[in-house]
């Protein structure tokens, strides 16, 4: 039966940790993200999963013990953010170069310097080439669920890479809605058990993780990584269906939300889309035909599905939550490259916002979609706040 409960976006996600109950768990704390596993050690401490919980001296520790897990043969799972999760890098390629479906939450965080705790989308935004599927989620429910499709979609065959399930640091993490939880017998049998077709010990069947790779071989092993990202896009309907006939719920690429008969729309990634969901809303009552196209898979990225979402649109606003210094933001660039296939393509406008936290409000996306609607589309970024 399933269970209604007021949770934060970080106790949402320790609490499908439990239920998906890794054989290793390994991470180091840094705000925002320390309650995921605070909240997990609670779990270990009181026997309610048999994970092996290793606390090391580094982020980067972490990611390297849960990769050597993975590769000997059991479910692994670390969490980070921000200067963490940056510490880590030279590890995140390593863990997709390998092929291994390590899980990771992340509650995103500003990167310093400055010193900056507070919410933006910069440290997730400079992993996005590195060979991990990401997951952007709104609220602790997508939290709580994109985990179990997230390890489903990364533990494919024909996948095999690590994922992130996102989270905006603080807004989401540390603020309690209301979300239903799924029984675990019931999670237990969507996610199956882990069987790494090539562990590492396995005597019987030797294999060798981390070779040198000349040359002659190693531009064969970045293809295959393309490959399994394509494959993603394909497997990753497939696995949401089966969520949802449990769920109830649906996990299409993205959520469009007034969007149907909408002459102007924005896009945005993570929590402020409620904010967007909200004024919509508002403006709907007024007679304004405006909409909305929340991300969730921004690794792999559905260009073809996104391009045909946004097509009969006269302007879109893009909301980026971080920067990329000298080239377009992330999100932008990524909904440019998907309008370039449209023969009559709509408008577009950037606009970067909510950069260390800074507060994005109702009358900012207002305002937004009445220069839309008045075709004021400028050229250059545009700063909200």
């Amino acid at each position: 039966m399933k269970k209604t409960i007021p949770m934060t976006g970080a106790y949402a996600a320790a609490e499908a940790m439990r239920q998906i109950n890794p054989g290793v768990v390994a991470a180091y704390p840094i705000t925002p993200q320390t309650p995921i596993i605070e909240r997990f050690a609670e779990f270990v401490a009181d026997g309610e999963v048999d994970t092996e919980f290793v606390l090391p001296e580094s982020e980067h520790s972490a990611l390297t013990i849960a990769q050597g897990a993975q590769a000997a043969g059991v479910r692994a799972m670390t969490a980070s953010a921000s200067q963490g999760l940056g510490f880590m890098w030279e590890v995140l390629p390593v863990t997709s170069g390998l092929r291994l479906p390590v899980l990771m939450n992340v509650a995103t965080r500003a990167l310093s310097a400055p010193l900056n705790i507070h919410c933006d989308h910069s440290d997730v935004m400079n992993c996005k080439d590195l060979g991990w599927l990401q997951f952007f989620c709104e609220n602790p429910q997508e939290v709580y669920d994109y985990n179990f499709l997230a390890l489903r979609l990364a533990e494919h065959p024909k996948v095999s890479l690590p994922a992130m399930v996102i989270e905006d640091g603080f807004v989401t993490s540390h603020c309690v809605e209301n979300m239903e939880l799924i029984p675990d017998q019931a999670i237990k049998k969507f996610i199956g058990e882990y069987k790494n077709p090539r562990p590492l010990l396995e005597t019987d069947h030797p294999v060798a993780y981390g070779s040198l790779m000349l040359p002659d071989y190693y531009q064969e092993s970045r293809m295959q990584m393309q490959e399994a990202m394509q494959q993603a896009l394909k497997i990753y309907p497939q696995i949401a269906k089966e969520l949802q006939r449990i769920t109830k719920r649906a996990y299409p690429f993205f959520e469009s939300y007034q969007l149907k008969d909408a002459k102007v729309a924005m896009v945005v990634l993570g929590s402020t889309a409620g904010t967007g969901k909200a004024v919509i809303d508002h403006l709907r009552k007024r007679g304004k035909k405006v909409g909305l196209l929340k991300l969730q898979l921004f690794r792999p990225f559905p260009y073809k599905e996104i391009a045909e979402a946004l097509c009969g649109l006269k302007a879109v606003a893009v909301l980026d939550r971080s920067l990329t210094y000298g080239a377009h933001p992330p999100l932008y660039g990524e909904i440019l490259q998907s309008l370039s296939s449209l023969s009559k393509k709509p408008k577009t406008a950037s606009f970067v916002f909510g950069l260390g936290g800074r507060e994005i409000y109702e009358k900012d996306i207002e305002k937004i979609f009445k220069d839309l609607l008045q075709g004021k589309i400028k050229e250059s970024i545009q700063f909200i706040g």
